[in-house]
């Protein structure tokens, strides 16, 4: 197997809050790699993630496989709704949870990392929320939607727009989005289709604004179901909606497994190395080729003893 070396490069890694989901994946198949690993959390988590990074609580996750474990540099809070401190809302900046944490909007936090750790190579979007997500899109109000698109797929241009003159030349940069950007799946409100659309979109656009202003590359990864702590939240109570595209996924797609994050993460290890140097613009499926399906596999009306009901020719 092919070892990529990232020893030298420094990567950011938005929208980790815990130890699952992709961002975690993506940080640690980057720091086995060699990159040096910063970290941007919600406001809200920041000190419960730092508290569980201090009481050992993450320990069995940060192990690589030869027994070292990954070393993660600084964790900062970032809320990326905010490009500013200006456009930070006084209820926010008087909210408990934001007390004490300094600067954490998007242009603090851009500039703050340069000064700790000189210009970067890798940043990591794995951001993604609406406040409406249980909502079908029919049912979100416009505040909704417009939150879902501002959290989950602008603060992406504005993390690129803060960040790059801050890049190396070759630095690459990379988003998560997931297939409801051209599909429909019922259940995944609150405008996060849309906001995932527009992920897609931009990531070709900035491809070509980012590539020309600053040499760098920017892809996104359309991962597969994951049943981390923050999809868990998105559906009714009961069944959730990530359980029930996990079942649908194992029972329709190419490849008949569950995905692990690991294989999201050393594809995007992949694309942040210097073996992806002429890949940009790209929206990389990563879903054991469910995206491929044009129909459900475990449908009845696939069942050949089935009755089909219908004219006759």
């Amino acid at each position: 197997m092919v070892k990529l070396n990232l020893k030298g490069k420094k990567a950011f890694i938005a929208g980790i809050g815990d130890d699952q989901g992709y961002g975690w994946a993506i940080a640690k198949e980057l720091a086995e790699a060699g990159a040096e690993i910063i970290i941007g959390t919600w406001p809200p988590v920041y000190k419960i993630f730092n508290m569980s990074l201090k009481n050992g609580k993450f320990d069995e996750s940060l192990k690589f496989e030869d027994g070292s474990s990954m070393k993660i540099a600084k964790v900062y809070p970032l809320d990326a709704a905010f490009d500013s401190p200006e456009e930070v809302p006084q209820e926010i900046a008087e909210n408990k949870r934001y007390q004490g944490l300094g600067p954490y909007t998007i242009s603090d936090v851009a500039k703050k990392v340069e000064e700790d750790f000189g210009k970067i190579d890798i940043l990591v979007h794995s951001l993604a929320n609406s406040p409406e997500i249980k909502n079908s899109l029919l049912n979100t109000s416009r505040s909704g939607y417009l939150a879902a698109i501002s959290a989950s797929s602008y603060s992406l241009v504005s993390m690129i727009r803060n960040f790059g003159p801050r890049m190396n030349k070759n630095s690459s940069v990379l988003s998560m989005t997931f297939m409801a950007s051209e599909r429909a799946f019922p259940g995944y409100g609150g405008g996060m289709s849309s906001a995932k659309a527009a992920l897609e979109s931009d990531t070709r656009s900035l491809a070509f604004e980012a590539g020309r202003e600053w040499n760098i590359r920017i892809n996104t990864i359309s991962a597969g179901p994951l049943r981390s702590r923050a999809a868990r939240a998105i559906g009714d109570k009961g069944e959730s909606f990530i359980d029930k595209m996990i079942d649908y996924s194992i029972a329709n797609a190419p490849l008949q497994k569950d995905l692990a994050a690991q294989e999201v993460g050393q594809t995007a290890l992949f694309l942040c190395s210097a073996m992806a140097s002429a890949i940009t613009g790209v929206t990389l499926y990563v879903d054991n080729g469910l995206h491929a399906m044009g129909f459900a596999m475990d449908s009845a009306s696939m069942n050949p003893q089935a009755q089909v009901v219908g004219s006759q020719a």
